[in-house]
């Protein structure tokens, strides 16, 4: 007999996985909209402060977290068509992991497309 009633232990399958990426990447979305807002507003208040804040975001370190940036958004937004798709199509749930995998296989290919491009224009390619 099993510790827990049928039903109520979680796996960590795909679902889980996915569940934790999209709160994640919300949430990193979230602030770096925050700070986005914030710095945009400095140069009402400084613009030496605003250019001084605008040089350190070309740097490769910052150039490495668009990346990041770029990936939270990319999978937030192909993964928040898949919930809608689970959520409002009859078959959704039948077909929910399936549709994670073409998330994922839509990811890749749409960062395949991207890093190249933004590796070349952070360490030094134009």
């Amino acid at each position: 007999m099993p510790s827990a009633p049928a039903g109520t232990l979680y796996r960590g399958r795909e679902g889980m996985w996915s569940w934790v990426a999209h709160r994640v990447t919300g949430v990193l979305i979230f602030f770096f909209l925050l700070v986005h807002v914030l710095d945009t507003a400095l140069v009402r208040v400084s613009p030496e402060a605003y250019n001084a804040v605008i040089g350190t975001y070309q740097t490769p370190i910052m150039g490495l977290g668009e990346i990041g940036l770029v990936a939270a958004i990319v999978f937030h937004a192909f993964n928040g068509v898949r919930i809608i798709l689970v959520d409002f199509w009859a078959k959704g749930p039948k077909y929910q992991r399936t549709m994670l995998w073409v998330v994922v296989g839509l990811f890749v290919v749409t960062m395949a497309g991207f890093l190249p491009r933004q590796l070349m224009h952070v360490f030094g390619g134009n």
